[in-house]
């Protein structure tokens, strides 16, 4: 029988092993669905992920295995992205359509299986092929290792704020329609924060969110921008937000009453309750620095302290014109990594691929459409084709004839690219990608042009994380605009915002092989072109190369 003291030992280790344990596999079911939901005071059938809409939030820890078993049980070929996970040689689990995989038929099943390297905080999941997004779509958590503490203020609750867009009508029908005509689609109906617009003038309440605080907590409020093609404005009335995180990456804290959040982007924030009593209104509205078309519908949720549920008087906020566009140069720029012994920033100072990418929207001639034209968009004066065949399969297998490794690392046509436009600038047509040999470095200049307008593009980058170090106006001046870099603590994202008429420069380094795509996450910009991929080669060492396929892999 154990002595006292070696039971107090053993009870001492008993409680000490979960805060060593291993990582685990978690397990997830993903039936996709459709599913009768009515707002604004009509009901459509739409896809869903296990009848939700927003759809379940994952939960894991860092250095987690996850799988999740995803069924399609709907007419449409349906993939699912894991967005801003690194998916380090586990790129048949990216998710998107015809670039990693090709797409999971009715009636047909995949297991995602991947490892959450490195990674702590909020990313999010979506379809990744057609429009599907607009409903499919759901938080993923990564909370820190047990026992590791988040370098903030422990809160006492933490909540998931997923924002979007609504449409009356069928999405897929609404962008088929688009194609046909060569008009940009029409604008979504509502925006919603979890899956709800809020009260709608003529239209009897349907349930909107509502968050019940109590006074002197501290609340962190994880917040995905899962709109289709929206960049926006989140705040909450009479309560300062501190900015913690965004895209699952720590940064140095700082005070805002307002944040600004694109399509694709995750901002984590804390809200402390310091008020004792009362409802306060929750607000996400459009940004758009160059309005092209009118939208001044806002998504309303509420805040309600303890015991006020049932008020009927909730406190107001002031909403920032949707061109505010000096609102939203302030809070990016005062974005900054953690930079921490424990968290560092490791900022590539020595560059191995030099590249400057236009990002573009254009008229081509079309004799079927409406106005003899369309709308299409390009990278470098490329407008991407997708292909037949998943590009990582034909790189994997060295299939010929899928892609070509000839994308051109600056356009062909230098210009005011932010002033007066050329007339007879078309863009060619191609499966184009650009390649990197493993662990090598790169600086991307993203310059914005003014084709049609300027607008704002926030581009996501699939299996890496980079460091912005550096924005502008106007055109990119490698002479005078390299010198104003930050190479010390630029903040660490998976998408940024290319400013309207002005530029953006990123960092990253080449360590995760594979093929990976790179696209604007307007949707509609993505489906005219404005996307392309890099294939990075196998290194020398044991464990830098793609793993082979899995078994499952759906065929095309």
């Amino acid at each position: 029988m154990a002595t006292p003291h070696i039971r107090i030992i053993l009870l001492m280790v008993a409680c000490l092993l979960p805060l060593y344990a291993e990582a685990i596999v978690r397990h997830y079911k993903f039936n996709v669905v459709m599913k009768n939901a009515t707002r604004l005071c009509s009901t459509k059938p739409i896809v869903t992920v296990n009848g939700k809409f927003p759809g379940p939030t994952i939960y894991a820890r860092e250095d987690d295995n996850v799988l999740i078993k995803v069924v399609n049980h709907v007419k449409y070929n349906v993939s699912i992205h894991w967005h801003g996970v690194k998916q380090l040689r586990t790129g048949w689990a990216d998710g998107p359509a015809y670039i990693t995989q090709c797409p999971i038929q009715s009636g047909q099943t995949y297991l995602y299986n991947f490892t959450l390297t490195g990674q702590r905080g909020t990313l999010w999941w979506h379809a990744h092929v057609l429009w599907l997004r607009a409903t499919v779509h759901g938080a993923l958590v990564i909370l820190p290792k047990l026992g590791v503490p988040y370098p903030f203020p422990k809160p006492h609750m933490e909540q998931v704020i997923v924002l979007g867009e609504w449409w009356k009508s069928d999405t897929e029908a609404i962008i088929n329609e688009a194609l046909k005509s060569g008009l940009a689609p029409n604008i979504s109906d509502a925006h919603t924060i979890n899956g709800h617009p809020g009260p709608i003038q003529g239209c009897s309440p349907q349930g909107g969110f509502s968050l019940e605080v109590e006074p002197k907590n501290t609340y962190l409020l994880r917040i995905v921008n899962a709109a289709l093609n929206e960049e926006l404005f989140f705040k909450v009335a009479s309560h300062q937000l501190t900015v913690v995180e965004v895209d699952a990456t720590y940064v140095k804290p700082f005070q805002t009453d307002t944040i600004v959040i694109a399509p694709g982007q995750t901002t984590n924030v804390l809200l402390t309750a310091k008020h004792t009593t009362g409802k306060y209104l929750v607000a996400a509205s459009p940004f758009m620095d160059a309005p092209i078309v009118v939208d001044n519908k806002t998504a309303t949720a509420t805040i309600h302290y303890s015991g006020t549920l049932g008020s009927t008087i909730t406190t107001l906020t002031s909403l920032p014109p949707k061109n505010a566009t000096p609102l939203a140069t302030t809070f990016t720029d005062s974005l900054r990594s953690l930079n921490s012994k424990k968290y560092p920033a490791k900022v590539p100072l020595k560059i191995d691929h030099n590249l400057l990418f236009t990002v573009s929207l254009g008229i081509n001639p079309c004799p079927t459409c409406v106005n003899n034209s369309r709308v299409v968009a390009a990278i470098n004066n490329v407008t991407f084709v997708m292909p037949k065949i998943a590009l990582l399969q034909a790189h994997f297998f060295n299939i010929k004839g899928v892609f070509s490794e000839d994308f051109p690392g600056n356009p062909p046509i230098v210009y005011n690219f932010t002033g007066t436009q050329p007339t007879n600038f078309g863009t060619t047509k191609g499966t184009r990608l650009y390649k990197l040999a493993y662990n090598s470095t790169v600086q991307l200049v993203l310059q914005d042009t003014g084709m049609i307008t300027p607008e704002n593009h926030p581009i996501h980058l699939h299996g890496f994380n980079f460091f912005v170090v550096g924005r502008g106006q106007g055109n990119y001046n490698p002479r005078k605009d390299a010198k104003k870099f930050n190479l010390v603590d630029p903040v660490e994202r998976n998408t940024i915002g290319v400013p309207a008429g002005g530029w953006t420069a990123i960092r990253f380094r080449a360590d995760n092989p594979g093929v990976w795509f790179m696209h604007c996450h307007l949707e509609i910009h993505t489906t005219w072109g404005l996307k392309m991929a890099f294939v990075v080669d196998n290194g020398k060492g044991p464990n830098e190369s793609v793993l082979p396929p899995p078994s499952d892999l759906p065929k095309c």
